[in-house]
């Protein structure tokens, strides 16, 4: 128990700041969900927004009760590598990325990146361990016949 206890707080750590995200694109629709995606430039903000915010709660969830965490997991990297990539990465280049503009900084470059992001990597290294430390279930299935107690 003592040994697992490290793991066991990151995974309520990292799937209680997911489920809180997600609850709250639906919460705050303009300002996190729909209208955020949309201002973004991402596709489809009205249906994206809503599936990225299911994928996050259940996702979450799943990484804080330990069912299926390590495929939860996966899908939450998904999410927070788009994340990264629409939002921070155009903070480090100072420039547009396709259509996602920086936000508007005093500064850009690494040391804006790393402070503006710096949730996200916490986020994205807590996920990337779960995911480590969990193992992918999802396709590994042992067909009935050849079962344990055979």
């Amino acid at each position: 128990m003592r040994r697992d206890l490290p793991m066991m707080l990151l995974r309520v750590m990292v799937g209680l700041i997911f489920v809180t995200e997600g609850v709250l694109k639906f919460v705050r629709p303009e300002e996190l969900g729909v209208g955020r995606f949309a201002a973004l430039g991402l596709p489809f903000p009205q249906v994206l927004a809503p599936l990225v915010a299911v994928i996050e709660v259940v996702g979450g969830l799943a990484v804080v009760v330990g069912l299926y965490a390590g495929d939860a997991a996966l899908a939450l990297l998904a999410v927070i590598v788009v994340a990264l990539v629409t939002t921070k990465l155009p903070i480090l280049l100072g420039r547009p990325l396709g259509p996602f503009a920086p936000a508007k900084l005093a500064h850009y470059g690494w040391g804006s990146f790393l402070h503006e992001a710096r949730v996200d990597l916490c986020m994205l290294l807590g996920t990337l361990a779960v995911l480590l430390d969990a193992g992918l279930k999802v396709g590994r299935r042992r067909p009935w016949y050849q079962s344990k107690g055979l």
